[in-house]
């Protein structure tokens, strides 16, 4: 995979300063947690999911999670399992035969209902287990976690890692007589199984749920207060340097109406250190990908910076001339813009991101792949 790759090679050249690297579930983990961008959900018992992975149907589609949960009946459960154990067994029938290589993978996840569903998955798929990156746990909690966890960890291997997603949208974290000693929790147990953690998720839709509340199209989920407190205390918990987890932002919950809502908050969740977002409609993912592009501006000034640490230099002046850029406050920030240049690129000093996002506009998108959220 590589970000922005369906994009004519003349408009990129034009675009990128410092191109996408490529990339694929075997690549390092530190580096792959900040890889996953905008993950389209799918439900498991839409038709053909192989063939739409590979039809050019979703342009610039990185990741995709086909979701066993609530984009699903209850009564559909055991179809829609066989249906996605047929359809991960043809892709890896696929790679097998060399007809598909492993770099042409979007990052494969399946969001299940319990941890008996997954040992099923586990059983059947066999072998073919191998095209997935991993499994996304939702309503993920301290009570719950760790067969999860455990399940994951047997599976997990340098010859065919397996990831969990862990999304966080329970009772016990929104409700704040709870929150706190959840967090603390959780945080003990995920740092405890961090090898097979690529990034913890956040579900807004359940959050907003709970109240009865949700917001508008022309608005952003950090106008809901109390979601956007239990947001904010996730970041705390989970953004730290000295234990740091990457966090992904709640899913956008509209379809292709609404862009100037989508980008307003996809806007804020990359000023609060989120990286990644859930989406439900292709035409979301260039719109969010657009954005996680680096800017020439922020790459100088990281690239300053960790130069500047590496040579024991407190205080350097940006190369803008509109900054100070201190090497021990933002070597962190720094840090995390040159991981993310490898997988979203940096792009020239003149370009800024609409020029981008009108590139990615001008590939048209077509079917509509909906998911609850």
């Amino acid at each position: 995979m590589q970000y922005f790759s369906h994009i004519n090679n003349a408009d990129r050249e034009k675009i990128f300063f410092k191109k996408p690297q490529t990339f694929s579930k075997y690549t390092d983990r530190d580096d792959l947690q900040y890889g996953l961008g905008a993950a389209l959900y799918i439900p498991a018992t839409i038709s053909n999911i192989k063939d739409r992975l590979f039809s050019g149907q979703l342009q610039g589609l990185t990741t995709a999670v086909i979701c066993l949960e609530d984009a699903i009946s209850d009564h559909m459960v055991q179809e829609a399992e066989m249906k996605v154990i047929h359809e991960l067994k043809s892709i890896h029938s696929m790679m097998l035969s060399g007809f598909l290589q492993i770099e042409e993978l979007p990052l494969l996840f399946i969001r299940v209902r319990h941890v008996e569903q997954l040992k099923l998955l586990i059983k059947e798929l066999g072998q073919a287990i191998q095209v997935l990156t991993g499994i996304a746990i939702p309503k993920f909690h301290a009570a719950n976690g760790i067969p999860y966890l455990q399940l994951i960890r047997t599976v997990h291997n340098e010859i065919s890692p397996l990831y969990a997603l862990p999304i966080l949208e329970s009772k016990q974290i929104i409700f704040k007589e709870t929150r706190y000693e959840e967090l603390k929790a959780l945080q003990l147990m995920l740092s405890a199984y961090k090898d097979v953690i690529l990034n913890i998720r956040i579900g807004a839709t359940d959050f907003s749920g709970l109240f009865g509340v949700r917001r508008p199209v022309d608005s952003t989920i950090y106008d809901v207060a109390v979601v956007r407190d239990a947001i904010t205390d996730i970041i705390n918990y989970f953004g730290r340097e000295e234990n740091y987890f990457t966090l992904s932002a709640p899913v956008w919950e509209y379809f292709s109406k609404g862009e100037e809502g989508l980008i307003r908050e996809v806007k804020t969740d990359l000023m609060n250190g989120l990286i990644g977002k859930t989406v439900i409609h292709p035409s979301h993912i260039g719109i969010v990908q657009a954005f996680h592009a680096i800017s020439y501006e922020n790459y100088i000034d990281a690239c300053t910076i960790m130069n500047g640490a590496e040579s024991n230099l407190g205080v350097l002046k940006s190369d803008f001339a509109n900054k100070m850029n201190e090497t021990k406050p933002h070597r962190f920030w720094a840090e995390t813009i040159i991981k993310k240049s490898k997988i979203y690129g940096v792009l020239y000093e003149e370009r800024t991101f609409n020029d981008l996002l009108q590139a990615t506009k001008d590939i048209s998108y077509s079917g509509k792949l909906i998911h609850k959220g």
